[in-house]
């Protein structure tokens, strides 16, 4: 009995020495959800954000994640808060957070526009994205053999329509001339009382510019004009097609190879050139690509190239880009590449078609639902002599319904 006794108290001094039975007068506390497992907000560089459940795309979070590190994200679908309206116009903000938002149908996604997924936003300071963003007109990929390069379907063909506006674009709607060299200051003050124009082409420059040495263009001949009210129609021209038609325009033909980084280091200069005569952000700028030989499908690739490329670093810059040239050469080879899926098009169309009745929806070579609303530029005389005010100049003639310079 004695022996009992004595391993029934050793085992009840172990049980209560090892912890497992509560002390004498304590209860066992139930867990707190909340005191428990007190969350740590991981550092959103250092852990990645869990995987949206299938509902997410939706706007609906089904992580297990505590709030605190789910916040800062933005739902998909929605843009990283960018501020006043004035500082982020519709169309130009920031791309979604979430690396699971898919694209609009037909849109591929871009490279390098999203935010870094699960970053926190940054409110404190109101800020623009550089890149200006037309959702119409998608940037075309680098890679040559990418859906949307040249000869490459792209999907389901964009019309490229759209207000520009709405992406921070300024519209002029009227007449406008353009010239070689640009009028004197006293001309543009006798026509702006005298003419039916509102609006002028200044070609700012470019390796192809017919009149490289201008007169009277100088940053302070653009806010003079500006002043007066004028609006600008900024051209550069730039490397020509490879089949050209125009023999004093082949000494300044692009290459052949790598027209695309060619067209982007182009575009680059004609943003330079833009600022120099303080045109600003979301300015317009159009590249001028006189007549050439499209059906000859090498050569037309090689141009699209160019001009993609081109587009793509005006863009970037957060500028408008536009297109100039024949209706029946660059502007008909345009009109089919979209029609074929290209991307990387412009975002308005500057078509000449002289001697014709003036009309920005009667082309016959562009799809009459393509670059609309206020995309477009019909130049419907050349060379033409006309006096306003006793001041005279050789001009073109242009009806206009589209995106000019900003000048600031």
């Amino acid at each position: 009995m004695i022996r009992r006794g004595t391993v029934l108290l050793a085992a009840l001094a172990a049980l209560f020495t090892s912890g497992v039975l509560p002390a004498a007068g304590s209860e066992a506390a139930p867990a707190d959800p909340v005191t428990s497992h007190p969350p740590v907000p991981p550092s959103p560089r250092a852990v990645p954000p869990a995987p949206p459940s299938p509902g997410a795309a939706s706007g609906t979070a089904a992580s297990s994640a505590p709030r605190a590190s789910r916040q800062p994200a933005a739902p998909p679908g929605a843009a990283v808060p960018s501020g006043p309206s004035r500082q982020a116009p519709p169309g130009s903000q920031r791309q979604p957070s979430s690396d699971n938002t898919p694209p609009a149908p037909g849109v591929p996604s871009q490279p390098g526009q999203s935010s870094q997924s699960g970053q926190p936003s940054q409110p404190a300071e109101p800020s623009e994205p550089r890149t200006l963003l037309d959702p119409a007109a998608p940037d075309a990929p680098e890679d040559p053999t990418a859906p949307g390069a040249p000869d490459v379907p792209g999907g389901q063909p964009s019309l490229i329509r759209g207000d520009p506006r709405s992406f921070g674009a300024e519209v002029y709607k009227g007449y406008a001339f353009d010239a070689c060299q640009a009028p004197s200051a006293a001309t543009m003050r006798a026509w702006k009382r005298a003419s039916p124009f509102g609006a002028v082409g200044v070609y700012i420059g470019g390796r192809g510019r017919a009149c490289p040495r201008q007169k009277h263009l100088t940053p302070e001949w653009v806010r003079g004009v500006h002043k007066l009210g004028w609006k600008l129609l900024p051209l550069y021209v730039g490397s020509q097609s490879p089949c050209v038609r125009a023999a004093h325009k082949r000494k300044v033909r692009m290459s052949t190879s790598g027209p695309y980084a060619q067209g982007k280091r182009e575009g680059l200069d004609a943003v330079r050139q833009a600022k120099r005569f303080h045109m600003v952000r979301h300015s317009a700028v159009y590249l001028d690509m006189e007549a050439y030989s499209y059906r000859d499908k090498s050569c037309a690739a090689t141009t699209l190239r160019f001009i993609q490329g081109w587009n793509s670093a005006v863009r970037a810059q957060g500028y408008v880009a536009g297109f100039y040239s024949s209706a029946d050469s660059g502007v008909s080879h345009l009109e089919k590449a979209r029609a074929a899926g290209a991307r990387g098009l412009p975002t308005a169309l500057w078509f000449a078609r002289w001697n014709v009745p003036k009309s920005l929806d009667g082309e016959r070579g562009i799809n009459r639902r393509a670059w609309q609303p206020h995309r477009r530029i019909h130049q419907y005389t050349g060379n033409v002599k006309r006096t306003y005010g006793g001041h005279t100049a050789h001009i073109d003639q242009n009806l206009v319904d589209a995106p000019v310079a900003v000048v600031g």
